[in-house]
């Protein structure tokens, strides 16, 4: 009687598109993080400066504020077609760099417009990948989907970060480079072997009608789809501000926070990210394996923890203590990023997927406004205050979010905590 009640982590694999979904998405993320370590340590030793450092790091949210549009492209040529697209421009921009690398050519300015350009894109790639996800699963396999493709991430930031640290400081920033570019062309070829899922017939003439439709239309139908629905909406605030006052945090200052608080060098700026990257990978398993959980009670719950945790880490004043306060935070970050998405996801029907998730896209540029507002109270009053006002601010403005959507996040019977 117990087994079948026991969910297996390995279950959306037995779907054949997610075997080829999953291995892009890992390959992306990986050159991700690899590309966002060894250009970010790039910049702040060049040029010495914490605000060209939050600059760098900003300038690959641009992006999110056409996000939606990617949405809407997404549902009109299909998420597949975006998808691979979107890698394929990831693969010829890092071909730019790496040629420069070789060159000898490199300098900041070219890696902060290389970064501007990327910046349009890439924030939409999870969110396209998402809609793909719930594209291509049956809706009761949808949390473990998420789960598993969230490990992606988690993973690659753990090997993406090591690797890339020991590439960047044993062989140099080239070679490096041509490893950056063979897993986007990789992850591009993956991508074009999920098939494409058939449109029935009686919905053939509604597409066509939508296709003819103004893509403004579109996107203003999901903006108002979004807004109209109490708990996405309740969701995609909680989104916004866990980047604005978290990430930057626990993410995008890491740079900044190895060199001047702990004064290590590229090698320990992997283990940083890589240790917060170990606790989200923890918190994406765990999700994976657990059935009939209150998704909008986990995301609150997960998020109050996150801030708590960072009010500890910016008191940290040693790197073991750094590294587990960082785990205990991506653990945590896992669980509440995974909620929204599936609250989002189960909320939102298939002709919206791809806005809905255009629009959580476009909440992201809460990061690069709270990056770049970091860099400058670093300079006036130093990081361990900084982090505090961040994470006690992010905290209060939590406690205020549930308490305004209540009836939609934390009543049991709520459709945002369904099983």
């Amino acid at each position: 009687m117990s087994d079948p009640a026991r969910p297996s982590a390995l279950a959306p694999f037995r779907v054949r598109n997610y075997r080829f979904q999953w291995p892009a998405d890992l390959l992306t993320s990986w050159a991700f993080e690899m590309e966002t370590l060894i250009l970010g340590w790039y910049v702040l030793v060049e040029t010495g400066s914490v605000l060209l450092l939050t600059l760098f790091a900003s300038l690959g949210y641009v992006g999110t504020l056409v996000a939606p549009m990617f949405g809407v492209v997404g549902d009109r040529i299909g998420h597949r077609d975006l998808l691979a697209m979107m890698r394929a421009s990831y693969a010829v921009l890092a071909a730019v760099l790496m040629a420069l690398v070789l060159s000898g050519h490199l300098a900041p300015v070219y890696v902060l417009i290389v970064a501007a350009f990327m910046g349009i894109v890439r924030p939409s790639d999870l969110g396209v990948r998402g809609a793909l996800v719930a594209t291509i699963m049956p809706r009761d396999a949808l949390i473990g989907a998420i789960s598993i493709s969230r490990t992606t991430m988690d993973t690659a930031r753990i090997a993406g970060a090591l690797s890339g640290a020991g590439l960047f400081a044993a062989l140099g920033m080239g070679p490096a480079y041509v490893a950056i570019v063979c897993l986007y062309v990789a992850s591009t070829a993956l991508t074009l072997c999920v098939t494409a899922p058939a449109t029935p017939e009686p919905a053939s003439e509604a597409v066509q009608e939508a296709m003819r439709r103004s893509p403004l239309r579109d996107l203003t139908e999901g903006v108002a789809y979004v807004w109209t629905t109490p708990r996405m909406q309740a969701a995609l605030w909680v989104a916004f501000l866990a980047n604005l006052t978290a990430y930057p945090i626990s993410n995008g200052l890491l740079p900044y926070i190895a060199k001047a608080i702990y004064g290590t060098n590229q090698t320990g700026l992997g283990y940083l990210s890589a240790s917060f990257a170990i606790g989200s990978l923890a918190g994406s398993i765990v999700l994976s394996l657990v059935r009939d959980v209150r998704m909008a009670r986990l995301m609150i719950g997960a998020i109050v923890v996150w801030y708590v945790t960072l009010l500890v880490f910016a008191q940290m004043q040693t790197m073991p203590t750094a590294i587990a306060c960082l785990v205990v935070a991506g653990f945590s970050q896992s669980l509440a990023m995974i909620s929204i998405a599936v609250i989002l996801m189960r909320t939102a029907s298939e002709s919206f997927r791809g806005r809905v998730m255009g629009v959580r896209m476009m909440v992201i540029y809460g990061l690069p406004l709270g990056l770049l507002a970091a860099g400058s109270l670093i300079d006036e009053v130093g990081f361990a205050t900084t982090a505090t006002l961040y994470a006690a601010a992010g905290l209060a403005l939590m406690l205020a979010i549930v308490l305004h959507w209540r009836a939609d996040l934390w009543h049991a019977h709520a459709p945002a905590n369904a099983r």
